[in-house]
């Protein structure tokens, strides 16, 4: 349990510095998110009562206070904005005892909404992508990595090794778009982008965009999983398991793959863990309504909340991740616990 503390504290340490960092060059950053809301021929005047609005006329450092202040707290169970404005963008996560947890990243600059509320709209859907495209990359990644172990030096081997070199070296962009140009444009398979309206047309508009991830996702996993396997098949365990008369597939999964797991869990991990802070140029290529779509529009148009809001939530996410592989590969490998 003290070991689980430590992570924990030290995950929101980590959290706390990626965010501060995130607020400062957010208020570093050129250009006035009044001036931007009010439009380019609006008066002085009322860029002012935009900017006053908006609580853009506080110190920076009163903003930054504000921000941790009503991040997460305590609030009412039912949100009612008529009755109780202070908690009028609050989203509750916590809805335990007469009071209930709540998360409050303000109002957005453009959109003019909880900005909770429009991050909890997108966060199933890049959950979603994130899942899919991270199933297929361990998917194409191991098998095609254990085909090259088992035929090393092969034709095989050289031409997966090959394949392999470039998807890490070719673009996600150039990945997606050659997807689109020969499955959406010229088979007309799946829809070219978008999100759809129904759950069989998200389905159908999620796999074009997963293939990419998992194209591009499945390279590194090859060439992990070949050079790991390479080691393992020359350890006396599988030399020992051979004599005994162990089938080939028995030797591979049971005694070669088992002993991967760790480094493959570690992997797929990290990778989940920052994905989940939006695949930015997959979701921008594939009009996916992400996380990292989220982030870019927000960049673009200087709105701070909503752009704080995608930094918590991919900070939180890689943390978290780090933490659960930190926690199964202990349970995985024995060696790794502590006396």
């Amino acid at each position: 349990m003290s070991r689980l503390a430590r992570r924990l504290a030290h995950g929101a340490l980590v959290v706390w510095a990626v965010v501060s960092i995130a607020f400062v060059i957010n208020n570093l950053l050129p250009g006035d998110p009044a001036r931007l809301v009010a439009g380019v021929q609006a008066r002085p005047a009322d860029v002012a009562r935009i900017r006053q609005q908006l609580e853009l006329d506080r110190p920076p450092i009163v903003q930054y206070a504000q921000f941790w202040r009503r991040l997460v707290h305590v609030g009412p169970r039912v949100i009612d904005p008529n009755r109780d404005p202070t908690h009028a963008s609050c989203l509750v996560v916590l809805p335990l005892g007469p009071f209930a947890g709540h998360v409050d990243f303000g109002k957005s600059y453009q959109m003019r909404q909880p900005v909770a509320a429009v991050v909890a709209d997108r966060l199933p859907r890049t959950f979603a992508l994130t899942s899919a495209g991270v199933l297929l990359q361990v998917l194409f990644g191991l098998c095609t990595g254990v085909a090259a172990a088992l035929r090393r030096g092969s034709r095989l081997d050289r031409a997966l090794v090959s394949v392999s070199l470039l998807g890490v070296s070719a673009p996600t962009f150039l990945i997606a778009l050659s997807l689109q140009y020969v499955l959406a444009y010229k088979l007309r398979w799946l829809p070219l982008d978008g999100f759809g309206q129904t759950l069989g047309e998200h389905v159908r508009c999620l796999v074009l965009p997963a293939i990419t991830l998992g194209v591009y996702g499945a390279a590194y996993y090859t060439r992990l999983v070949r050079d790991e396997m390479i080691g393992l098949m020359r350890q006396d365990w599988v030399r020992t398991a051979r004599a005994k008369g162990a089938s080939p597939w028995r030797v591979v999964i049971h005694h070669a793959l088992r002993n991967e797991l760790t480094l493959l869990v570690t992997a797929v991990g990290l990778d989940f863990g920052a994905l989940m802070g939006g695949a930015v140029v997959t979701e921008t290529v594939f009009r996916w309504p992400g996380l990292g779509d989220l982030s870019v529009k927000a960049t673009m148009h200087r709105d701070g909340p909503v752009l704080l809001a995608c930094v918590v939530v991919t900070s939180v996410f890689i943390v978290a991740s780090s933490l659960v592989v930190d926690l199964v590969g202990r349970r995985l490998d024995p060696r790794t616990r502590e006396s």
